[in-house]
Formats: C-alpha cells, sequence, structure tokens
C-alpha cells in the first residue's frame, strides 16, 4: 500500500508571531520554493532520498520536519515586548545563585517577574519550562547580565534594565570611593523610604547577628572597604573574597531597592570554609569569628604565613607585641611551708597580634551597705590599657607575663572586651561599662616602647573610635528553635532565660564633617544597627553600653624612615 503525498504544514490562523514554533527555511525565506519546484529530492532523517508519488513505494520511513529553533533577535517592533512585566519590587539578589530545581549554580539566570532562579535557557531547560506554564518572559543571567527573552530566545539590549544589572553587581569608580567619608548622601528604595548608603540593615536570617556586626564593622574600615569597592577579582579567585566584595559593594550601593542586604551568600560560603564551625542557625562569639574571618581573608587575598605584612589585612591590623615570661618556683622552707619565688630568668619573644583583649576587673563578690541592683562597676578605658604599658603583670599557670606594644602601631586597633568567663562550674558574663573621655581622642603613646624613629616620646599618638560591637543581653524565653540565641550564647551569660543579642554603633564620617546634607537637616554623627533596624546614637553616651569588640583608626602617620636611617618630617594628621 503506497502512501499518499506528503503536504506542507500549515499555521493555524491567528495564532501570535512570537509564541509558534516558526521552521528554519521559513525564517530564512519565506518565498523559497518547494524542492519539488526545483526538481531536488526531499531526505528523511537518514539521508535517503524521498520517491516520488508515481514510485513504488512500500516502506514504512519516517519523514522529519527541521526542529524548531529560538530566535537570535526581535521581530521589528517587539523589542520591547514584556518589558512591562518586570516586577523590581520581588527582585531579590542576596540570596545564593542557585536553580530553584537542580540546586545548580551552573548558568543560572534570574526571572524577573517573579524572582526566581533557573538553570539554562536552551529550550529543554527549566526557565523554557516556566515561561511557557506561568507567561514569565524575561529573564536574566547572573553572570554576564544579559537579560534574553523566553521562549523566544533573543537578547533584549534596552537601556531600561540598566538599574537591575547595577543592583546585582554595582561598581564603584576611585572618585566616588573618595566622596564616601566626605560628602553625605542620603537615597531613596523602591519603596520611597530615605537610607544611608553603607549605614543599612542586615537581614538576621534566624541566629547570624554575629555575623552582621562584624561584617558592619569591617565596612566602615576604610582601607579594606576601598580595595573591596575597587578591586576587580578573577574569576579563579576565593569566593571567600568575591563574595565579600559583592556584600559591601551592596552596602555602600546608592541605587538599592530595598533599605536592606542579606548576608546569605557569604555566610554559605563561611560556612563551609570552617567546616560549619560559623552557620546562619548558630549563634557564635563575634571576636572568635573575627579572628578566623581576618586569618581566612589574609590567605584568600593571596597573603602568605611566612612574609609579614603581605595582605591588606595585615596592613590594616597587624601589630607587634613584646612578651616577656618569668616562671615563678615554690620553695620549701624550714618551717614547713612554701615560698613563691620569681625565676632570675625572663624569657622574651616578639609576636604579631591583630587583635588586643583587655581583661575586667572581677565582679565584686559583696555590694556595699545600701544594696542597689542597679548599681554596674565601671571601669576606664586607660586603665585597662595599663596591661599593655609594660609595667603591670599578670599571672598564668605558673608564670608571670608582661606584654609591651611596640612600633609602628597599625592603622586600625582592635580592642576585645573580655566579658565571659567559663569554667567547670558556672558560667558567668561580666557587665563592667567600659568608659572612655571621647570616641576622637585616644592617645596611645603611654602604653608603646619609645622609638624616636616613628614617633617623639612626648608626642600623643591619637586613635579615632571607628565602630563599637556591644552586647545586649535581654530577658526573655530563649533556647527554642526559632531563638535568635543559641543554647551556647544562652550559657556564656549565664542562664537560660536570657539570650544574647549583638548590635553595633558605628561612625558617620561624612555627616561628623558637614554641617548638613543637600536638603539642609543634619545627619546624625553615629548610628546604631541591629539587624534590619537603623537607629541614631549620641556620641556622649557611647560608653553607657557593653562595648564587646572596638576599632579604633589612628589620626597620625610615624614618621618616614630614609634609607639612611633618618627620619624624615613630622607626624602629620590624616
Amino acid at each position: 500500500m503506497s502512501k499518499r503525498k506528503s503536504v506542507e504544514p500549515h499555521e493555524v490562523a491567528g495564532s501570535p508571531a512570537s509564541k509558534r514554533a516558526r521552521v528554519e527555511d521559513d525564517l530564512e525565506d519565506v518565498s523559497a520554493p518547494h524542492p519539488r519546484q526545483n526538481g531536488l529530492k526531499e531526505t528523511n532523517h537518514t539521508g535517503k532520498t524521498a520517491p516520488d508519488a508515481d514510485d513504488d513505494f512500500d516502506s514504512d520511513e519516517e519523514y522529519s520536519i527541521a526542529a524548531p529553533t529560538q530566535d537570535k533577535a526581535p521581530l521589528q517592533g517587539y523589542g520591547d515586548l514584556y518589558l512591562d512585566t518586570i516586577n523590581r519590587s520581588v527582585l531579590d539578589f542576596d540570596f545564593e545563585k542557585l536553580c530553584s530545581v537542580t540546586l545548580s549554580n551552573i548558568n543560572v539566570y534570574a526571572c524577573l517577574v517573579c524572582g526566581k532562579y533557573f538553570q539554562g535557557r536552551g529550550m529543554k531547560s527549566y526557565a523554557y519550562f516556566h515561561a511557557l506554564d506561568e507567561d514569565h518572559h524575561v529573564y536574566i543571567n547572573m553572570e554576564t547580565k544579559k537579560v534574553y527573552v523566553l521562549p523566544e530566545g533573543y537578547e533584549v539590549l534596552n537601556r531600561s534594565l540598566d538599574d537591575i544589572k547595577y543592583v546585582i553587581d554595582p561598581k564603584f569608580t576611585e572618585e566616588d570611593v573618595k566622596k564616601l567619608d566626605k560628602v553625605p548622601f542620603e537615597s531613596v528604595d523602591l519603596s520611597n523610604k530615605r537610607y544611608r548608603p553603607g549605614f543599612i540593615g542586615m537581614n538576621n536570617i534566624k541566629a547570624n547577628d554575629y555575623l552582621n556586626v562584624v561584617v558592619q564593622t569591617l565596612s566602615h574600615v576604610a582601607p579594606i572597604r576601598n580595595f573591596l569597592l575597587l578591586h576587580d577579582f578573577p574569576q579563579n579567585s576565593s569566593q571567600l573574597a568575591i563574595r565579600l566584595s559583592t556584600l559591601v559593594r551592596k552596602i555602600w550601593n546608592t541605587k538599592a531597592f530595598r533599605n536592606h542586604v542579606s548576608p546569605h551568600e557569604l555566610i554559605q560560603e563561611i560556612a563551609i570554609r570552617s567546616s560549619k564551625k560559623f552557620t546562619l542557625t548558630q549563634q557564635s562569639d563575634p571576636v572568635d569569628f573575627i579572628s578566623w574571618f581576618l586569618n581566612s581573608l589574609h590567605v584568600a587575598l593571596g597573603g602568605s604565613k611566612t612574609k609579614p605584612l603581605s595582605s591588606i589585612i595585615q596592613r590594616t591590623f597587624q601589630g607587634k607585641i613584646r612578651i616577656e615570661t618569668q616562671a615563678i618556683r615554690a620553695v620549701e622552707t624550714g618551717d614547713d611551708r612554701l615560698r613563691f619565688e620569681e625565676s632570675s630568668q625572663i624569657d622574651t619573644k616578639v609576636s604579631p597580634y591583630m587583635i588586643l583583649t583587655l581583661d575586667l576587673p572581677p565582679i565584686p563578690l559583696f555590694r556595699d551597705s545600701v544594696e542597689s541592683k542597679n548599681i554596674i562597676p565601671q571601669v576606664a578605658l586607660t586603665t585597662l590599657l595599663q596591661k599593655y604599658g609594660g609595667l603591670q603583670t599578670s599571672e598564668k599557670a605558673n608564670t608571670r607575663v608582661r606584654h609591651r606594644l611596640l612600633h609602628p602601631l597599625p592603622p586600625y586597633i582592635i580592642f576585645h572586651i573580655k566579658r565571659f568567663s567559663v569554667n567547670k562550674f558556672v558560667s558567668e558574663r561580666n557587665p563592667t561599662i567600659v568608659t572612655f573621655p571621647s570616641p576622637r581622642g585616644l592617645d596611645m603613646s603611654p602604653y608603646v616602647e619609645p622609638n624616636p624613629e616613628f614617633a617623639s616620646p612626648s608626642e600623643p599618638i591619637i586613635y579615632e573610635m571607628v565602630s563599637n560591637i556591644i552586647l545586649d543581653a535581654a530577658t526573655g524565653k530563649g533556647g527554642g528553635e526559632d531563638s535568635n540565641a543559641a543554647d551556647a550564647a544562652n550559657r556564656a551569660v549565664g542562664g537560660e532565660g536570657e539570650k544574647v543579642m549583638w548590635k553595633v554603633q558605628v561612625r558617620d564620617k561624612a555627616a561628623a564633617d558637614v554641617a548638613g546634607t543637600e536638603q539642609g537637616r543634619r545627619l546624625p554623627e553615629w548610628r546604631e544597627i541591629q539587624d534590619l533596624y537603623v537607629e541614631r546614637a549620641e556620641a556622649e553616651t557611647l560608653f553607657t553600653r557593653e562595648g564587646y569588640l572596638m576599632v579604633w583608626e589612628r589620626k597620625t602617620r610615624p614618621r618616614i624612615k630614609e634609607a639612611n636611617g633618618s627620619s624624615k618630617g613630622k607626624t602629620v594628621t590624616r
């Protein structure tokens, strides 16, 4: 039985041209003649010639039509099609770029209508099926920032999409970075809410507030911030540095869609690098985290363990300290008593540091006759710093230790006020308040060993506070599954009925140096940030909170030592 003649595929009338599958021959030339009109033979999918109607044909071979393909360019007049369906209010590019179906991070596209991530844009990809099923047609490649329309598949070249591309990956120039600490500027998000770039909230997904305060602090350390804003990381760079750079650039973004950011993408990389020591579900100590984080960033940025000051991290925070240890021996006396004597030998070594620990005096065991629970002990910051003056000693095991800071002091100093003490029986939190006369005038010269090559002994070395991470212990029911405070933090503050919240106070240098903004309103010099909440803070009351981690910036530069050994110039103010 012979087959009937093959007929041309017909199209359904009224079908829109942008949604139906088209044949390659039709795209190239709609008026092209049929192969039979030129005396040519049709071929099947095996390459054999199709027989004429007059030939004897008893075979059951099937003959295929060319598969539909995607367009390389839009039809004339349809280049802006579907752009009005983009919903910027649902777009959130802070989360990790993973396909919502396959969880793959390769070739990920974001739907600009609903904000979901999908892998690929081919005719068998999940983005293609999503476009057909949900009628969402505009997608952007998260790596190349190219925008495509699916299922047609052509690229959209329209400048109205530049704001979306900028939000995904903000870029800064050297001129922009110079203005960050000089010109105060306020922006407006999509909800018409004002925000100050660099002083925005950070989402606490579950218990990652310890990470939020550290990232907020590092984003206001000028050398590290400027490096992360301007440096162009190659594709083979460490993801830890790349994701931190992206987050810092979003914090300082002046064209953000929201007045807050989320550290989800960074904390996922941190959890992998730290073998899940630091996660978003378990609260940790900010000091433990910043110690690990700075050392990991030092390695990620090409730093060496043997070569000093080989990365921006060490050049910003690392200094030197001399440690003297003296053994204490117990000597028996004739009356069956022990007498402790110091050894005549003193061991000295010079070690690098990035964090200086300040020990608080113990809490008084007994109160005075007028018992009041509202009385909180206080101690001056300069009193705690005497530990590093070389005269005060501390005993550790069977040794006596003295510390002395050495020149040159680092551009930024991190102070850790040790509030938690843990032993076999009890965990305690020391609520002593650390006072300081002014956040803009801390003289470090009494605690540094004099060295005329860097500074005169009578010349002050002034530091100014940049950031202050504070501890806030709120009474409540803690330890639950959805509690921000993890069980370890609850034990650290001395009970299951308390939970810890971390806040950070940061200084706005531009607002402090300029009388007001362009609108004539004066911006606050200090801001207190707790997760998504940003509030005004007064400089006069900063010391009234339980400071835990302080960052101070040096306002004077050390003398420059020339090749002949002489010192050039005097200490100048930045």
